[in-house]
């Protein structure tokens, strides 16, 4: 089977690494998924996602003129999934909140050095 950039295909986790994991393929070539292309979410500790000898679904996303095949896991994803997908908010939205914010920080180091006199009495 030739592998080529686009396609799904079905490996082996054959070994695990800190910065990915590497997947046996059909025809017994071996590709990198690296960390960052294993969730939908930030990735510290890829055992945690990964298990050597685990049979895997991986996309195949680029081929260096080395021939290292670069895979992916997440791509075959819904990206709706990830954990840290907020709504998108306008920038009128997110200025509100920023001056929401900002007014009740000012207004508590306020309240704060009007304490601290109180307590000195000044």
């Amino acid at each position: 089977m030739s592998i080529e950039v686009g396609t799904t295909v079905e490996g082996k986790v054959t070994g695990i690494t800190n910065f990915g994991a590497f997947v046996e393929l059909p025809g017994g070539e071996t590709g990198l998924v690296h960390i960052s292309e294993v969730a939908n979410t930030y990735v510290k500790d890829i055992t945690n996602y990964l298990k050597e000898d685990e049979t895997v679904k991986v996309k195949v996303i680029n081929i260096d003129d080395d021939g290292k095949i670069g895979l992916s896991i997440k791509q075959l994803k819904d990206p709706a999934d990830r954990k840290d997908h907020a709504p998108k908010r306008s920038f009128d939205e997110k200025m509100e909140d920023f001056l929401k914010q900002s007014s009740d920080r000012q207004q508590d180091l306020r309240n704060r050095e009007s304490k601290r006199r109180g307590q000195n009495g000044n």
